[in-house]
C-alpha cells in the first residue's frame, strides 16, 4: 500500500477475536516524503508486495495470432493473462524457442522465419493488451512498467541455432527485445555442445570441446550488446568455458540440481560454484522430470505421449491438443500406478534450498519452462503460483529472500550485464 504526501494513516488488523490490534502510526511530512508500511506478514500480503518473475515461458507460435492461443482470455496454455492475474505472477520472460535441425542454409532460413514468427506474436500481446502488460527492455522499463501495475514481458532465446553461423544476427534479434540467449538446445549447434547430443541428427558426445570458436564470438557479441548469456542445455564443457569467458555474470535459465535428481540437464555443485562465482544466478526449474529424475518412469511417458499423438494422427505430442484425451488421462492412470510419483512442489523447493546453501541466495532463482514441459505437482500453470510462495515461507524465508529468489537476482544480474554492455 503506498500513501500519499501529507497524510496519516492508522493501520489496524484484526485478530481471529475480532478485537483489534494498533499496529502503528504513519505521519507523512509536509516536505512530501513518504513511507511505504509494510506490517501485513500475510502469504497474500508478501506475495503482492514481492516482484515475481518466471525467466522460461514457453509460447505456441501462434499465440497472438490464434484466438484459440489469445495470451488475453483465459486459454488451454500454461500461462496468459487471466492465470497470471490470478496467481500473481507479475512477470516472465517469454520465449523465441525453434528446435535443433540440420544445419544447412536452407535450415538456418527456416529457423529464422519461425523465430521472428514469435517475437512478433511477443510484440502483438503487448500492443493488443496495453492497459495489461507491457515489454521491458532493460531494467529500468521493467520497473517502470511494474510500478503502473502492469504485467510485464521481457524476450529471451532458447537455442542460439536461430542465428546459423551470421552474427549480426544477435544484434538484429538484440533489437527485437531478446535479453538473453540459450547458447545451445537439444543437439549441437555452431556455437558449442549440448548436454543432450541429439542421436537424431548423428551427433557424436562432442563437437566442439565445449564453445566453438565461432561461439566464443557469440559470446562477445552478447557481452557487446548487454545480452546474457544463458547456459543451460548445454554441456558441462561449454557451460564452464562460457562461464569463465564471459565478461558480464552468466544465467542458467531453467536448470535443476544434479545431486537431487541425475539428469544431464542438472548442474553439479561445481557448475553451480563456478556460476555463483561469476555473480551469475541460476534460476532452478519447476519441471518434474528435472526435479525427480526417473528414468523408466519418463520412458513410459514418451512412449504414451507417442502412441497418443499418433492416434490422433499427429507426429508429436502437444500438451494443448492430447493431455485432456480420454487415451492419454487412461494411460496416465496406469503409468502412476506402476511408477513412483512425478516431482512435486516440495520436491521442488527441496532444489531451491540446495542451491541457497551451496551458492548462497543472491544467485538463485525461479522459474516453471511452463509449455516447455514445466509444471510439478501444486504449480501447475501461472494462477498457482502463489503456491511456490507459501512453501517458501513454511521454509522460513523471510520477505527480503524471497524477493530476490523470486525476481531481485535475476534483475541484478540483467543490470551488470547492461552496465557491461559496451
Amino acid at each position: 500500500m503506498r500513501y500519499g504526501a501529507g497524510s496519516m494513516q492508522l493501520l489496524l488488523v484484526f485478530n481471529k477475536r475480532g478485537k483489534f490490534i494498533f499496529l502503528s502510526v504513519l505521519l507523512l511530512a509536509l516536505t512530501g516524503c513518504s513511507e511505504q508500511l509494510e506490517s501485513d506478514n500475510s502469504l497474500e500480503a508478501i506475495h503482492e508486495r514481492v516482484r515475481t518473475l518466471d525467466t522460461h515461458v514457453d509460447i505456441h507460435e501462434d499465440m497472438s495470432f490464434d484466438p484459440v492461443f489469445d495470451p488475453g482470455t483465459l486459454t488451454s496454455q500454461q500461462v496468459d493473462l487471466p492465470k497470471m492475474e490470478a496467481g500473481g505472477l507479475d512477470s516472465a520472460f517469454f520465449i523465441v524457442w525453434v528446435a535443433q535441425t540440420a544445419r544447412s542454409e536452407a535450415d538456418y532460413a527456416i529457423a529464422k522465419e519461425r523465430a521472428i514468427r514469435k517475437f512478433r506474436a511477443i510484440h502483438r500481446m503487448t500492443e493488443h493488451y496495453p492497459d495489461r502488460i507491457g515489454l521491458a527492455y532493460s531494467p529500468q522499463q521493467y520497473k517502470e512498467i511494474a510500478d503502473s501495475g502492469r504485467k510485464v514481458a521481457m524476450i529471451g532465446i532458447e537455442n542460439g541455432f536461430i542465428i546459423g553461423k551470421d552474427l549480426s544476427l544477435v544484434e538484429d534479434y538484440y533489437n527485437r527485445g531478446a535479453r538473453y540467449m540459450t547458447l545451445a538446445h537439444n543437439g549441437h549447434n555452431d556455437i558449442c555442445d549440448s548436454s543432450q547430443p541429439s542421436a537424431t541428427l548423428g551427433d557424436a558426445e562432442e563437437e566442439h570441446g565445449g564453445v566453438s570458436e565461432f561461439g566464443f564470438r557469440v559470446i562477445d557479441e552478447m557481452n557487446r550488446l548487454g545480452m546474457m548469456v544463458d547456459i543451460s542445455h548445454v554441456s558441462i564443457k561449454c557451460m564452464m568455458q562460457a562461464t569463465e569467458y564471459s565478461k558480464a555474470p552468466v544465467i542458467a535459465s531453467h536448470s535443476g540440481v544434479w545431486k537431487l535428481a541425475k539428469h544431464p540437464r542438472n548442474l553439479n555443485d561445481e557448475q553451480l560454484r563456478k556460476i555463483a562465482e561469476s555473480g551469475g544466478v541460476v534460476q532452478i526449474v519447476g519441471l518434474g522430470e528435472f526435479v525427480k529424475h526417473d528414468p523408466e518412469r519418463y520412458a513410459a511417458i514418451s512412449k504414451l505421449d507417442k502412441a497418443v499423438a499418433a492416434l490422433y494422427g499427429d507426429d508429436k505430442w502437444v500438451r494443448q491438443k492430447h493431455a485432456q484425451t480420454p487415451e492419454y488421462i487412461k494411460g496416465m492412470e496406469e503409468l502412476n500406478a506402476n511408477y513412483s510419483p512425478e516431482g512435486n512442489l516440495k520436491d521442488f523447493v527441496d532444489h531451491i534450498d540446495y542451491a541457497v546453501k551451496l551458492m548462497g541466495i543472491d544467485h538463485v532463482g525461479i522459474v516453471s519452462d511452463f509449455d516447455g514441459g514445466g509444471g510439478v505437482e501444486g504449480w501447475r500453470n501461472a494462477g498457482e503460483t502463489m503456491n511456490v510462495t507459501a512453501e517458501l515461507i513454511s521454509r522460513g524465508y523471510n520477505e527480503e529472500e524471497i524477493a530476490k529468489i523470486w525476481s531481485g537476482n535475476t534483475l541484478r544480474v540483467w543490470s551488470m550485464v547492461e552496465k557491461n554492455a559496451t
